[in-house]
Parts: C-alpha cells; structure tokens; sequence
C-alpha cells in the first residue's frame, strides 16, 4: 500500500509564519529541493486549495503534506543531526558559538547549514529560527529563537539598531589610527558568474544603503592589525568591503581578499585556510523580560595560534 498524506494543523506558535518555512521546519531532514518541488507541483494544499512557498499560514490552518520519497535520484544528502558549542539557552533563546565554513543555512548550492543541523538534533523543538545570519566564513556568536515571540521582538531589536556587534578581524598592513569610522554607501550586484558582489558606490547613487563602521580598537601584529569592529549598519559583505576598500583586506577572505597573501598563508606551516572574521560578542534586551544580555565567544584556536606565531620575534 502506497504510504498516504498526512495533514498537520499549524498552531499559534506558527501563525504568520511562510509555507516553505513551515514545511522546512516540519519536514526536519528533508531537502529544500524537495519540499520545494512538491510545494509548486501542487501536492502541497493549505485547507484544501493550492498555496504558494510565500503563503503566510495561519493558527488552525490544516496543511496537507504528500508522503515523501527522500531515495530520489537527485535528492540532495539527508540533513546530519549536529549540536555546535553553546553560549546561552533558555526556554526562548539558543546562543552558539558558529564555527568558519559553515552556511547559516541551506541554499545557493549549500544544501545544510546550522538551522537545518540543529533542528534534525533537536527534533522534538516545535520553534527554532535563526534572529540574523552571519556570512559562512566568519566564526563566533549566532543567536536563535525557540519562540515566534522571541524572533519578532529580536528581529526589530536589530533593526532598531537597539543590539551591540563587536567583530575581531585581522587586516593585511598598518591599519591608520586616524581611520575611526568608514562611512561608505554599498551595492550589491552579480559578477558575470551570476554570483553575489558588494562594492562601494559612489555618493548619490540610487540602489546603494549607506554603511557605517566603527574601528574601536587595534593592535599591529607582524606586518598585520588586529581590528575590533562595531556595525551601526549591518549590510551584506559590510565589514569585509570597508576594510578591503580602505586598502586592508581581511587575512584570508576567499572573495574580497589578497588572493596571493592568503595563498601563502594557506601553504605555509600553520595552513591558516579560513578568513580571520569573527563575529565576538553580541548584546541584546532579553525579549521576555527586558534585561541586557551580553554574549561572547572567544577567538577560535586556529586564529589564537596564527596571532601567536606572528607576534613571535
């Protein structure tokens, strides 16, 4: 007997929240193609018609979910289960310390990032949504919600610019201490390979979003600076740009970056193959209760032991 649909009710946790998001959390382990697929064929209904990946469920509606044959030729490899190191958790908020090289989520040919990991570990979470993101090469803190509540009171926190980001980052030359605050407009556009590019624009220009940041702190070490930085904006790429636009590219950034001195750096005896981005401490209103909390997570090893190595005579 071929295996039969099964319709799930979403509950007020869930309301308001995307179809595809639904599913995604829903469907824990199975590929975004997948349930994107099933999804435009139609085979997906919300109360009985057809809904869009975009359609916002609300509480009582009932989703019709089709059995699904994760062996399809094609599908992408089913989600591992993996927990990261913790930094805070409570019954709202999940705090970890993302480790370089890992996407915050699946897409744009990553089929699995830390949402997707944690929510195959974690399977009887009914709620877990990233609050921000961080770029797949930068380490350090990455919050989550494990109520809706939660995500919508953080998420206007961020946009409020109401939270506090501090990033080590460790830059190629002396960086001038007279270079407090890059306050450079960014546009974001596709190279010829179809990939995402940020760059700086010129004043005035219409699709660029002025960008500011604050260098707070440094230290020369070798012939590079240790940076500490704070985001007034938070754009795509931002710290990476500002910094390689002001003639101090970020050690080993794979996309901004000097492509040769990394490649040394790479073959060298440390093999230091990550970019030197981290994000360290992030402070935020609690959204239960209001008090400031403040988290941090330490330089990983490999960039402990490259500052080392580098300050060594």
């Amino acid at each position: 007997m071929a295996p039969a649909a099964r319709h799930v009710t979403v509950d007020e946790e869930s309301s308001g929240q995307r179809l595809d998001n639904f599913l995604l959390r829903e469907l824990k382990g199975v590929p975004k193609t997948l349930v994107y697929r099933v999804i435009r064929s139609g085979e997906v209904r919300v109360n009985k018609g057809r809904a869009g990946a975009d359609t916002r469920v609300q509480a009582g509606d009932v989703i019709r979910v089709p059995p699904l044959r994760l062996s399809e030729p094609g599908a992408a490899t089913p989600v591992p289960a993996r927990e990261f190191p913790l930094l805070f958790e409570d019954d709202w908020l999940l705090a970890v310390d993302k480790p370089a090289g890992v996407a915050v989520h699946g897409g744009s040919g990553v089929s699995f990032g830390v949402i997707e990991q944690l929510r195959r570990a974690r399977a009887q979470a009914r709620f877990l949504e990233l609050v921000h993101r961080l770029d797949k090469e930068t380490s350090g803190v990455l919050l989550l919600a494990k109520k809706r509540s939660a995500l919508t009171a953080l998420q206007a926190q961020f946009r409020a610019r109401g939270t506090g980001k501090t990033y080590a980052a460790l830059v190629w030359g002396a960086w001038p201490s007279r270079l407090k605050v890059i306050d450079l407009p960014l546009l974001k556009t596709l190279d010829a390979a179809g990939e995402r590019q940020v760059r700086v624009a010129s004043p005035g220009h219409g699709g660029a979003r002025r960008s500011i940041t604050v260098v707070r702190a440094q230290r020369p070490v070798g012939d590079c600076t240790l940076l500490e930085l704070g985001l007034t904006t938070g754009r795509t790429h931002q710290i990476r740009v500002h910094l390689a636009h002001s003639g101090h590219a970020i050690v080993g950034d794979p996309k901004y970056g000097d492509f040769a001195r990394n490649r040394e750096l790479a073959r060298g005896p440390l093999r230091f193959t990550r970019m030197f981005l981290h994000a360290l401490e992030l402070a935020f209103d609690h959204p239960a209760d209001g008090r400031r909390i403040a988290l941090r997570a330490e330089l990983p090893a490999e960039c402990a032991t490259l500052l080392d190595s580098m300050q060594r005579p």
